[in-house]
């Protein structure tokens, strides 16, 4: 089993309608939104949920407020002041916790001399498996304010790869999220082939310089996709002769396409229509599955 993973330095390059290409090119493939702190891969793949599960993760401070002693120890010693203190309309006079302002450290509960809070675990979002036109697709939502996005794309990935077995299915396409945190690195360890895509501007080589030294640091073959090329040809270069520098091979470029934008009005991709920039993603495709080709890819 091969895992590609797509992702970007930052936000905005087109990764996400581009690893929807790759799905749609691959047909036999688990599709992976691992982007799950804003995932959008749904609105192209139109997935039909045939299984939902809770992601807990975390633990949040709950007052019983038929237990507070009203003593406000946990609103003293709360340092994210996520502990409210009872207001006027508050009959009771007991305290309360925002669980959006919670860190889950525990002290309240810990020095609360009642012993009137409880800890339970956080349910932090949900994860899902889905049918789409293109095969079984993994995805899930993170819940708002929720933490550790890392561990649910570690999840998320991990339930894809069982899936893949149980279908027998040889890859899986990532959508991994942009940028160079905790969830891009949950999202590319143990890929066979890191696809960045970028674009050409001063801020797409910067943060491409990023992340191709975050795929080089974990040994992750890395190919670079150069989109929206023509409306910068000369920076285009300049990107290409980075990625190669830094050891990268270059899987393609990909030109400013207008009908990218209404072929996903009608929740499809490029190469789904006769978008002109879909010849030129079949070719990235292509370059992304030969390995060891002129493209450098190892």
């Amino acid at each position: 089993m091969k895992e590609i993973v797509v992702i970007s330095g930052k936000g905005g390059t087109g990764k996400t309608s581009i690893a929807a290409c790759f799905a749609v090119l691959a047909r036999e493939a688990v599709v992976v939104d691992c982007d799950v702190d804003a995932a959008d891969l749904h609105l192209l793949l139109t997935p039909r949920v045939v299984r939902r599960s809770e992601f807990r993760s975390g633990r949040e401070a709950v007052i019983r407020r038929e237990s507070c002693t009203r003593c406000g120890i946990c609103f003293d010693l709360c340092r994210f002041k996520a502990v409210a203190a009872p207001g006027p309309a508050d009959g009771d006079g007991s305290y309360a916790v925002d669980p959006a302002s919670c860190e889950g450290c525990g002290v309240c509960v810990r020095f609360c001399p009642a012993g009137a809070i409880d800890f339970p675990e956080r349910l932090s979002g949900v994860w899902m498996v889905s049918e789409t036109r293109c095969g079984p697709m993994v995805h899930a939502r993170l819940g708002t304010a929720a933490e550790n996005s890392g561990k649910l794309v570690s999840t998320v990935r991990r339930e894809a790869r069982r899936v893949a077995e149980e279908t027998g299915r040889s890859l899986v396409i990532v959508d991994g999220p942009p940028g160079i945190g905790c969830p891009v690195i949950a999202s590319l360890t143990g890929a066979a082939l890191v696809v960045v895509v970028t674009e050409p501007t001063v801020s797409g080589e910067h943060d491409l310089e990023r992340v191709l030294a975050l795929a080089r640091h974990f040994g992750i073959p890395a190919a670079v996709c150069v989109n929206k090329w023509d409306i910068n040809p000369g920076m285009a270069g300049r990107i290409e002769a980075l990625a190669l520098r830094a050891g990268a091979g270059l899987a393609g470029r990909i030109r400013y396409d207008v009908e990218v934008t209404r072929a996903q009005i009608e929740c499809l991709t490029a190469v789904e229509t006769g978008a002109p920039s879909a010849k030129d993603i079949a070719a990235v495709w292509e370059n992304v599955t030969s390995y060891g080709g002129t493209n450098g890819i190892d």
